[in-house]
């Protein structure tokens, strides 16, 4: 995962033995050797033995050679060969790349091959041609309004790896924080971080270990709004406002730069040129997201430059302000790339726009020439899904876009916003799900299958959790911490059939801002979690008219499932009298036990083709509304499964007996 452009099956089975020898069958440099060393590594975890046989093999013939034909450019660029060719015999493998980057690629798919057969790893013998479909494959991580360790930022890479992800966004300024060291500005990490900040080593250090595993890192700085941090430290850059401390409370808090004052570009000026010394990569995030304008409309000096320059609305003003950046950025190598908002036919074609408002958008940019990446479907925080964004493509079979324009969008980015993740729970928000963004990022258009899909997905959640992501024991140690115990199956199995609301439910709900400790159940439990396509798989095997063995192997696992629900309840109910992190769970545990018995009542009444008392569909029915409200922050993935098992249940019977 993800799935590759082409893989053609041949028989037989290449056994990785004691005699096992990796090598190069040509020129190498560093990057790779160092490549190479750490897939040895997790070959040697997942086989045994492997590092020691790669020691002792002396000049042995390989088993695996990779063949690269040059490293690639010192710093990666959007339009680096990233293919590679995967030939596996029963006899030996042999990768070739045009680049270090693709031999990267191709040791992942290797090491996701790989199956543990009588007592030896084997590997299918099969010839892959794989390149991925989009160019531009990106994660965002918001660090500005939760900061994130560096332990956190190098993890993350080290699943976008796994992944086949190429672009790290990293978000560093928000209202809520500045965390990029600058040794020209040095108020901004003075007054404007909190004391939580990356220092410029730490951020080159990145790029460094990015580069490395062949993840390109774009920093965000976000103007000319959502500027607090900003202005707090530099308030004679703003447009006026006073700000006094960085705001705790998230949304958009009046704060802008001052596009119609020279001081404000020769600050820019200033401190673009010292952050591109630390990010070499060709683009430069500038954000320009939100920008109300309040405070320039507020301002009587604005108001006059505005009139001077013929600039009618906020929007124009920004534009203004866009134009005037962009000569700074060429200036320092650097192309634009920023929200939606920036989108304007008045600057040049290449500056990249990234749709966040929605896929109209995306194509709007491409039909005026500009090139684009696509984020609207894959915001992370919203809670969707992995099977919805699977189905999300930037460039769907049903686009307008004619070939041309179709070649300016670029690809796409998963975003992860920081308002309710920090070091502990930040994994299990991005992980397993984003590896379906990923998918459709790389895999062809034609991969549809959800069903195969997840399949696929929950093995290499597996891989991820063994380089170091969290996104699996995280969960599971703060609900041992809730729970106060070693072992809190009652919480497990609540939490196993639960996941947050959505960002906005959460946000109105907790009334969440910065201080706001992440430490509930909402934080121990998951989006999309196995149980909703587990449960929506048995219900539909269990009503199905042919009862055959996988009928009835579902409904023993449905009646256990529903026997746990109702043992579980009331031990959450107690708790949930006596822990105040817990206390918001006595309704969704008391709706459990009930939804429990109805799944019994239902089953029973298809098993014994008898037709429900009067009264007893619309009571369960609802029930199950009852249980779709919002309630404890959380929402269970299995309601739409029960409505069909009760549905069914309140008709079979009587159908049968008429």
């Amino acid at each position: 995962m993800p799935l590759p452009r082409s893989a053609t099956l041949q028989s037989g089975r290449l056994v990785l033995d004691p005699h096992f020898h990796a090598g190069f069958g040509g020129p190498h440099d560093a990057r790779l050797d160092a490549a190479l060393d750490r897939f040895l590594e997790r070959l040697d975890r997942a086989c045994g033995g492997i590092r020691r046989a790669q020691a002792d093999a002396g000049n042995t013939a390989n088993v695996l050679t990779v063949k690269v034909a040059a490293p690639g450019g010192e710093v990666q660029g959007v339009g680096d060969d990233e293919s590679y060719t995967l030939i596996i015999t029963p006899n030996s493998a042999t990768l070739s790349t045009a680049t270090d980057v693709g031999a990267m690629h191709g040791m992942e798919t290797f090491l996701q091959l790989i199956a543990v057969e009588n007592g030896a790893c084997r590997l299918p013998a099969v010839t892959i041609d794989d390149a991925p479909r989009f160019r531009w494959r990106g994660f965002m991580l918001d660090v500005s309004r939760h900061f994130e360790p560096i332990d956190v930022i190098k993890r993350t890479i080290d699943g976008m790896t796994i992944a086949k992800l190429n672009v790290f966004h990293w978000h560093l300024s928000d209202d809520q924080g500045f965390r990029a060291e600058s040794k020209k500005f040095p108020r901004f990490t003075e007054a404007a971080s909190n004391g939580q900040f990356y220092t410029q080593e730490q951020m080159r250090d990145v790029v460094a270990y990015a580069r490395a595993r062949g993840v390109r890192v774009v920093p965000e700085f976000d103007i000319p709004g959502h500027t607090s941090s900003w202005l707090l430290a530099y308030p004679e850059i703003g447009a006026g406002e006073d700000i006094r401390a960085l705001p705790t409370v998230f949304g958009i808090p009046q704060a802008e730069l001052d596009p119609s004052n020279e001081k404000t570009y020769k600050f820019l000026d200033t401190f673009i040129g010292e952050m591109a010394e630390i990010f070499p990569d060709e683009y430069f995030h500038i954000g320009g997201d939100e920008t109300a304008g309040k405070g320039w409309l507020q301002n009587p000096r604005i108001v006059e430059f505005m009139k001077k320059k013929e600039l009618i609305t906020p929007a124009d003003l920004q534009a203004y302000f866009n134009r005037r950046l962009m000569p700074i950025l060429q200036k320092h190598g650097k192309k634009m790339m920023g929200w939606d908002e920036i989108l304007n036919p008045a600057l040049p074609k290449d500056i990249m726009i990234q749709s966040w408002r929605g896929e109209a958008s995306l194509s709007q940019g491409a039909e005026q020439g500009y090139t684009g990446i696509l984020s609207a479907p894959y915001y992370l925080n919203i809670q969707k899904t992995a099977e919805e964004m699977f189905l999300a493509d930037p460039l769907p079979a049903s686009t307008k876009l004619n070939a041309g324009q179709q070649k300016l969008i670029l690809g796409g980015e998963a975003c992860q916003w920081g308002e309710h993740i920090d070091a502990e729970t930040v994994d299990s928000h991005v992980w397993p799900r984003v590896l379906a963004v990923a998918e459709r990022f790389w895999s062809p258009q034609s991969d549809r299958d959800v069903d195969d899909m997840y399949r696929r997905l929950r093995i290499t959640s597996l891989e991820l959790e063994d380089v170091g992501l969290t996104h699996i024991t995280g969960p599971e140690k703060l609900r041992r911490n809730l729970w106060n115990s070693a072992h809190p199956e009652a919480l497990d199995v609540m939490a196993s059939v639960a996941e947050p609301v959505m960002f906005g439910d959460r946000y109105k709900g907790q009334h969440t801002d910065a201080l706001t400790s992440l430490d509930r159940f909402i934080d121990a439990i998951v989006a999309d979690p196995p149980a909703r396509q587990q449960i929506e798989q048995e219900i539909d095997a269990a009503i199905s008219p042919d009862h055959s063995g996988n009928a009835q192997a579902a409904e023993i696992s449905l009646r256990h499932q529903f026997e746990q629900w109702q043992t579980a309840a009331p031990q959450i109910e107690a708790r949930a009298q006596t822990s105040p992190r817990l206390s918001d769970l006595s309704v969704r545990a008391k709706q459990l036990a009930d939804l429990g018995i109805m799944g019994f009542e239902a089953l029973s009444l298809i098993d014994n083709h008898a037709c429900a008392p009067s009264g007893w569909k619309d009571a369960q029915i609802a029930a199950i509304d009852a249980a779709a409200k919002p309630s404890g922050l959380i929402r269970f993935v299995f309601l739409p499964a029960m409505r069909k098992l009760v549905e069914t249940a309140a008709s079979a019977g009587c159908a049968a007996t008429n």
